[in-house]
């Protein structure tokens, strides 16, 4: 593909998910079925809430990842040096978006880099696609675009359904497990395998555990859906172009793809067998709530996008900085009306399941 096609798909990606609703339409994260116990004698005093914790081998302030989204087209650049800056300001984890243009064209190259321009010391992990690594030879050119962030680790992000239903999509993914095998050898830092809003399945991970993964962001369904933001562009490309005949059969999976509550607890089962795996969770988190639910399920961090990327456009960096301001206060909320002074006492508490709800 052409890098001008890159930059203007992404583009696109970026003004779509802004401007239109492309969120899930008959379908949730799957949190909402879920409530804690409330304790009613916390025996901890708001103050000493502590919602801190390690990723990649550093200390973060919360356990908040702000999740893949952009770069390499002309205003990437200023969306990753606003997120990266309010990431610095609050300590926590950043990853970039899709680096494939990185590898098309050097000149935008600065469209990553500025993210660990400014901010040097938290945890940033660079980002490719699964076709990409199907074709892989070996992982210098990961290793590159690795060291153009100084990343602490690296993504590969499963997109199956986008790529299926992408106007100039490459659903090419026949060898993706051996190139992931290849990269966890080859690498040199920790590699983290993720979906973008369909999910992973306990089946999935288990293949992914069986190659040395030990990094999964389930990214489940719920949130933004990739699929309705194709459909989308599908649509704008049939009104330019002209209908070509027949149905369009892309609407019927707009809401396709596993919620994220439930991948969640699919794949954090796992960790009796491979107690090393470490499980994010991200896919249509809507507060600070459902992020104590996430970790109380057994997530080590949860991942944000959308939210914080229309909280930038709305209110530039101090917008980003009051939306996490109000997650934070609602996970240490909920710590303390569990009486969970920590994380690890909040990752013991009980999850009640209502039946009924969103079923």
């Amino acid at each position: 593909m052409k890098s001008s096609q890159t930059s203007s798909r992404k583009q696109q990606h970026v003004e779509i998910t802004l401007s239109k609703d492309v969120s899930f339409r008959g379908k949730t994260s799957g949190f909402e079925r879920y409530e804690f116990v409330h304790n009613a004698l916390p025996e901890v005093d708001f103050s000493e809430v502590n919602p801190s914790t390690v990723f990649l081998g550093k200390a973060v302030s919360l356990p908040f990842l702000i999740s893949s989204m952009t770069g390499g087209y002309k205003d990437a650049e200023r969306i990753n040096r606003g997120l990266a800056e309010v990431c610095a300001q609050k300590n926590i984890a950043m990853g970039v978006g899709s680096q494939r243009q990185a590898l098309e064209d050097p000149t935008h190259h600065r469209s990553y880099s500025v993210v660990r321009e400014v901010a040097p010391d938290i945890p940033v992990f660079g980002n490719i696609g699964a076709s990409e690594v199907a074709r892989l030879k070996d992982a210098s050119p990961l290793k590159r675009l690795a060291d153009l962030i100084q990343a602490d680790a690296f993504a590969v992000h499963l997109n199956p359904l986008q790529e299926f239903l992408q106007p100039e999509g490459d659903p090419r993914f026949r060898g993706v497990l051996d190139g992931i095998a290849m990269l966890v050898k080859n690498l040199g830092i920790p590699l983290i395998v993720k979906e973008i809003g369909a999910g992973i399945s306990a089946a999935v991970a288990r293949r992914l555990i069986e190659v040395g993964v030990r990094i999964i962001d389930v990214a489940g369904s719920g949130g933004t859906s990739w699929a309705g933001v194709e459909i989308l562009r599908r649509n704008g490309e049939v009104k330019k172009r002209g209908p070509q005949g027949g149905r369009d059969h892309a609407p019927v999976f707009w809401d396709w793809g596993i919620p994220t509550a439930d991948a969640l607890a699919q794949v954090v089962e796992l960790k009796t067998r491979t107690r090393e795996l470490f499980v994010i969770a991200s896919g249509g988190l809507k507060n600070g709530l459902d992020v104590a639910k996430a970790l109380a399920l057994g997530a080590g961090l949860a991942g944000v996008a959308r939210p914080m990327l229309k909280a930038l456009e709305k209110g530039g960096i101090g917008g980003v900085s009051r939306e996490l301001e109000a997650w934070e206060m609602e996970l240490k909320g909920a710590m303390f009306l569990t009486g969970s002074k920590n994380l690890d006492d909040l990752q013991r508490q009980t999850l009640v399941r209502r039946t009924g709800v969103n079923e």
